[in-house]
């Protein structure tokens, strides 16, 4: 795997300054994340990583559980 160095953050940056690393990510579409100086984790832009392949209604379904999780007490008292 090739990797642009513009496109490295450490472990602790991420976890210091997460809004950095997603302009990072941002403009160059992803970022690899070192952990103990070698890549561990690959935070990538969803829309535009081409591994990852979903229609819209996929990603409405995807956020759509995601705010089903978040707020599910709420939804539980509106539906008394």
């Amino acid at each position: 795997m090739n990797i642009d160095t513009h496109q490295i953050v450490s472990i602790s940056e991420a976890n210091q300054n997460f809004s950095k690393v997603a302009r990072i990510v941002d403009k160059n579409g992803m970022v690899i994340i070192f952990k103990n100086n070698k890549p561990k984790y690959k935070l990538v832009d969803i829309d535009s990583d081409t591994t990852i392949e979903m229609t819209d209604d996929e990603k409405i379904d995807f956020v759509a559980a995601r705010i089903l999780r978040r707020y599910h007490r709420a939804f539980e008292e509106l539906a008394k």
